[in-house]
């Protein structure tokens, strides 16, 4: 008998940066793209998530905190997803397994104030 209860969520941070080279930032790439790795196989049957559990990863390309502001003063805002409109989202996917498959890596694009989510 298992100890886990069927069903449940799990989100993990990757980044757009690390689907593809990253010379500037070997080290970031790397980590990121092994978290692409877990999402892909925890999402998979055998490996130990309890059943009916979805799985899906999100791949901001910079989100919109005080520690990145501080850190990038000059940088364009309009390109950064905002916290509140990302908590939206996950929110929903938690409660809607249609809006992603299982195991799906979502890319969040803001370009000019507005966010997309894509696969």
């Amino acid at each position: 008998m298992s100890i886990f209860l069927g069903g449940g969520f799990l989100l993990l941070t990757g980044a757009c940066a690390a689907t593809d080279g990253t010379p500037g930032m070997i080290g970031y790439g790397l980590a990121k793209a092994a978290v692409h790795q877990l999402i892909k196989s925890l999402s998979m049957k055998g490996s130990g998530m309890p059943e009916n559990s979805r799985v899906l990863g999100i791949l901001p390309i910079t989100l919109d905190t005080p520690a990145n502001r501080n850190s990038m003063p000059n940088a364009d805002f309009s390109t950064w997803t905002p916290l509140d409109n990302l908590s939206k989202e996950v929110f929903s996917w938690s409660t809607n397994s249609s809006a992603f498959p299982n195991g799906a890596l979502v890319k969040v694009t803001t370009t000019g104030g507005k966010t997309e989510y894509s696969q």
